[in-house]
């Protein structure tokens, strides 16, 4: 089937999860409730993200032109793509934070900075410290997507022990960072009042 044709389901019926057309007869009250909410609540994310996806674009665009343009002004290339930046407007109201990341992952190596790490830990037995414990075991537990947390990672290499096996358990783990490339944001700040510190316009679920 062409992924592009819709669908057209008859009238009176409706697709289950299987694929299958049911009459709308046997579906129940609940049930077609339950879809009339998601599928409203599913097509006004939908719409959400796409606006969202069309500010990014628009914003990365009005800024690298701003850059362009400054450096035209001034006989010089610039940028314009990458590097943090932030546009204020006139009046300090609002700023516009545009902000580049480096994004990394995890070799090989990181097993064997693991494996060091938890044979430290059976060597140390009851001496070991049971906060440490817990960080070690957040560190080494994957995420919903199946990988490592990055930033409880990281942190691991805030901890010193002057430990043989230790120190090359933090070095296995710096030699297992390996870039994965970058992510681009943009963030919209508002001032507060009339004193020097904003606040994040939310633009993600979680902080509204």
């Amino acid at each position: 089937m062409n992924q592009n044709i819709p669908e057209t389901i008859p009238a009176g019926y409706m697709k289950n999860a299987m694929g299958h057309l049911v009459p709308e007869a046997n579906v129940r009250e609940q049930d077609k409730l339950r879809d009339q909410v998601a599928l409203s609540l599913a097509t006004d994310a939908i719409k959400i993200s796409e606006q969202l996806t069309a500010f990014k674009k628009k914003a990365l665009g009005d800024i690298a032109d701003l850059v362009k343009i400054a450096g035209e002004r001034y006989g010089a290339t610039l940028g314009g793509k990458k590097g943090n930046i932030a546009v204020d407007t006139y009046d300090g109201k609002y700023r516009i934070q545009r902000s580049v990341a480096n994004l990394i992952k995890f070799t090989e190596e990181m097993e064997a900075a693991k494996g060091l790490i938890l044979g430290c830990f059976k060597r140390w037995g009851k001496d070991s410290n049971p906060h440490m414990q817990t960080l070690v075991e957040r560190a080494f537990a994957p995420g919903r997507s199946g990988q490592l947390k990055t930033a409880a990672v990281l942190d691991l290499l805030r901890i010193e022990f002057d430990d043989a096996e230790w120190k090359m358990a933090m070095q296995a783990l710096k030699d297992s960072i390996a870039a994965d490339g970058t992510a681009i944001y943009v963030r919209v700040y508002e001032r507060i009042g009339d004193s020097d510190k904003f606040k994040a316009v939310p633009l993600d679920l979680a902080a509204v």
